[in-house]
């Protein structure tokens, strides 16, 4: 099969590669689009030292199942969650798999992702995409599910301003999970164009650099997704005392920061990551998640190479790759 495969810090190639075999408990799944994210280009840059197929955002075709208990799936379009525990630990056992010692992460961590024609995952990992939510919209479940994590996390009252750093694919999404919770909610950003769209989704925005006045009030809670190793410093300037700052970067190398500010202002840090793909299908279908503006280009698999450099690109949102239909 056709996939798209990481041999190393900016080594990024379209490789014929055998097919996947699945095994006890797993389904072997047909890709029919995938997503380029911002943790994907960092692999590519030599975050995590990660070497073969990436891809973590996709929607599929279950094509083969490995047990008879397991059949109704075949012909489904499912999407899948990312992290393949060892189902044997503490954690596994208290449903926290993505913590699991001994896990795998599709793409990510010693399993070959979905930017490929084809592509195996457990069952228990696999859920079923309602008619009603497209292809393109399906990419996003697992970036949606990590947006609405935020909310099972913290307290996010009526009255709570929310700041949300970055004006990228993952900060508006999270920007509208939310804002279907908080008083206010305002991202911002460096590109003047995301910025307008972010708009268009009802939310307040700031460009990045403008003149701030001394008398803005700091913000209850700050999401960091600028997803660059800066962001989390201007969170802590952003915040107000005893606030809270979730960080949802992921970069290459040691992220420096000013720990005294987090320490004066008694600050709580908040790592934040994969979250439940239920809710995330929910909102997509209902439409309190709107993703079709956060698609730059979607092209072939077999332009994956180009689709890599296009998500590097500034002002690019989402590259999603087509292996099939």
């Amino acid at each position: 099969m056709r996939a798209i495969v990481l041999r190393g810090p900016g080594r990024i190639s379209l490789e014929d590669v055998p097919d996947p075999k699945p095994g006890p408990g797993e389904a072997l799944i047909e890709v029919r689009r995938a997503g380029i994210c911002g943790t994907d280009l960092q692999l590519a840059r030599g975050y995590m030292s990660f070497t073969g197929i990436p891809g973590h955002e996709f929607v599929g075709t279950v094509r083969e199942v490995s047990s008879r208990a397991d059949r109704l799936l075949a012909g489904t379009r499912v999407a899948g969650e990312i992290n393949l525990g060892c189902e044997e630990c503490a954690l596994c056992a208290e449903g926290m798999s993505r913590h699991c010692r001994r896990r795998r992460v599709l793409g990510l961590l010693s399993k070959d992702g979905a930017m490929a024609e084809r592509v195996t995952l457990p069952v228990r990992n696999l859920h079923v995409v309602p008619d009603t939510v497209t292809d393109t919209q399906a990419v996003f479940i697992e970036p949606a599910a990590a947006a609405l994590e935020i909310l099972d996390q913290i307290p996010v009252g009526r009255g709570s301003r929310v700041l949300v750093l970055g004006d990228g694919r993952l900060g508006l999404l999270a920007a509208q999970a939310l804002a279907d919770r908080a008083r206010e909610v305002t991202v911002e950003g460096r590109h003047e164009a995301k910025l307008s769209l972010a708009r268009t989704l009802g939310l307040a925005t700031i460009l990045s650099g403008a003149a701030r006045g001394t008398d803005v009030d700091p913000y209850d809670i700050v999401v960091e997704a600028t997803g660059s190793a800066g962001g989390l410093d201007t969170a802590l300037e952003r915040v107000r005392p005893r606030g809270t700052v979730v960080m949802k970067t992921t970069c290459e190398g040691s992220t420096p920061f000013a720990a005294w500010r987090a320490v004066v202002d008694e600050v709580t840090l908040v790592g934040s990551r994969c979250g439940r793909f239920q809710p995330a299908i929910q909102a997509l279908r209902d439409g309190r998640i709107k993703v079709d503006g956060l698609v730059t280009a979607e092209l072939p698999l077999e332009q994956g190479v180009e689709g890599f450099r296009l998500a590097a690109e500034r002002g690019t949102l989402k590259v999603i790759l087509h292996a099939g239909d």
